[in-house]
């Protein structure tokens, strides 16, 4: 999987004093519901329950335009908002953090980091933290948006943060990916020398408890591409998703992307999991290998393309770890291959099940993140490069057996690039609903007995903005939807990989 993202520097400079907040209640971490990093929980279910969500099956028709927020100088709107103390916290692609009140969307206050912030902003006590693009990551109060540290976690130039960082009681866990992977067709490049990583972070300080490589024996050089310059490798395994905690086994699951360059290591397209204390690998259950993939190699300027190239059907999804009625634990995932997977975290990642829900392809099956309650696995197909994208399967816990399939819907943008029903955002559940932001610039709430639509709105036109920013809509994709407090938040605009531009920050309440 590759992403590039330049720093839109004239965000920067875009930034107004419009929509500040004139006075704001104290932030106190424990007011009010939460949603506080990738998912309401560290098993990465992306399942809000009622209590917390405060919109349910019987009252989700009466949502409703709350306020909007512009993102300045953006076309994507890409980072997961996240909610605590009555505030919402979200990044901008050109690195701005912002505390908004939740009610109203006024700024409270703003913080600027050195790059695009992609990742969500997590909540912890007091303090929030982050990543960027730049493979930093930060600590600021909450309550103030004042720095408290800030550490960088791979020198590698093409390193990024893009998952998530997983708060667990006095560690931040964080993955490393990069997007050295676009290299491929430059031929004067040494391809590839990344590897993907998991670092364990001490909240208080920052320093690096442990930092684990996905990929343990360090590049070399391996050959020379079609233009003479080196190849190096092994290189490749990085980490997009966010990692997942498994308490009572006390470790850490996380997904791998696939190789850059050979030798092949049995940890890319792969759940890993390590030692919480340690950082060790504990077991490894790979599921495509021989996925060799640089971004070029299907034109004649794949200069640093292996002899045989990968599918690129890494993962980009978080593990999802749940329990079965009968007291079983399962990891459940799905794959840009299109196929969702049942791992059973007892034996070592062994398959369960597996269930076919798209085609797979470079931007296809399973993208940024499917979600799970007590009865369903729900996969949202991408497919964008597909004659058929979208749709969205529900699949039986128990026994990857199909429970129904709502297909795509007619598409609510205007024809031309970027207007199809690919879901490649991740997805919510609650209690009777998915929220599912779509390719169209849609976002849909379907009904958990059936599939059926029962909730929809079309972001594709102009907003007013509380901040006094000229902000659209366009195609949903990356994080999607965060559901808290009787409200939604989603972003909407994402002009990178066949889709749309746009620069907002929806809030939605129940009328």
């Amino acid at each position: 999987m590759v992403f590039v993202l330049a720093l839109a520097s004239s965000s920067r400079a875009q930034e107004t004093s419009s929509g500040k907040c004139v006075s704001a209640m104290p932030f106190t971490f424990n007011q009010g519901a939460r949603w506080t990093g990738w998912s309401p929980d560290v098993n990465n279910t992306r399942f809000q329950p009622t209590a917390q969500a405060g919109i349910t099956a019987t009252n989700v028709s009466k949502l409703t335009l709350k306020w909007a927020f512009g993102f300045p100088g953006a076309t994507a709107a890409f980072a997961l908002p996240t909610l605590a103390g009555g505030r919402v916290f979200v990044g901008s692609q050109g690195g701005a953090v912002y505390s908004l009140d939740a009610k109203t969307g006024c700024t409270v206050w703003t913080y600027q980091a050195g790059a695009g912030v992609r990742t969500a902003i997590v909540v912890g006590g007091n303090t929030v933290y982050f990543g960027d693009v730049r493979a930093n990551v930060y600590a600021v109060d909450a309550a103030s948006g004042k720095l408290l540290w800030t550490r960088k976690l791979d020198d590698h130039s093409s390193a990024r943060i893009t998952g998530s960082p997983t708060l667990y009681q006095n560690r931040l866990y964080v993955p490393v990916s990069s997007f050295e992977e676009g290299q491929g067709g430059n031929a004067r490049y040494e391809c590839c020398t990344f590897r993907g990583s998991i670092a364990a972070l001490d909240i208080g300080t920052g320093n690096v408890v442990w930092q684990t490589h996905t990929i343990p024996d360090e590049p070399k050089p391996i050959g020379k591409n079609n233009s003479g310059t080196v190849r190096r490798g092994p290189s490749g395994a990085a980490i997009w998703s966010s990692p997942t905690i498994d308490t009572k086994r006390r470790v850490l699951y996380a997904a791998t992307g696939n190789m850059y360059t050979e030798p092949q290591h049995p940890t890319a397209d792969a759940v890993l999991a390590f030692d919480l204390e340690k950082g060790s690998i504990v077991w490894t259950s790979q599921v495509t290998p021989k996925d060799i993939f640089v971004v070029g190699c299907g034109s004649p300027n794949g200069a640093n393309c292996p002899q045989d190239v990968g599918p690129d059907f890494d993962f980009g999804n978080s593990p999802m770890l749940t329990t079965l009625p009968g007291g079983r634990d399962i990891l459940v995932i799905g794959q840009k291959s299109g196929v969702g997977w049942a791992l059973d975290p007892e034996k070592r990642g062994a398959v369960i099940w597996q269930y076919r829900a798209g085609k797979g392809s470079e931007l296809g099956g399973m993208e940024w993140g499917s979600a799970l309650d007590s009865e369903y696995a729900y996969f949202p197909v991408s497919d964008i490069l597909t004659p058929q994208p979208g749709g969205l399967h529900a699949v039986k816990l128990a026994t990857g057996e199909r429970g129904w399939f709502a297909p795509p819907p007619p598409v609510k943008c205007a024809a031309g690039r970027g207007c199809n029903p690919a879901l490649a955002a991740a997805i919510t559940v609650i209690p009777g609903i998915v929220f599912a932001g779509s390719n169209d610039g849609a976002v849909r709430g379907f009904s958990t007995k059936d599939g059926s639509i029962v909730w929809e709105f079309d972001t594709n036109r102009t907003f007013e903005t509380i901040n006094g920013v000229t902000a659209k809509g366009g195609s949903i994709n990356g994080p999607g939807p965060t559901v808290a407090g009787g409200m939604l938040f989603i972003n909407s605009g994402y002009s990178m990989f066949g889709g749309r531009p746009g620069n907002v920050l929806l809030a939605f309440s129940i009328n």
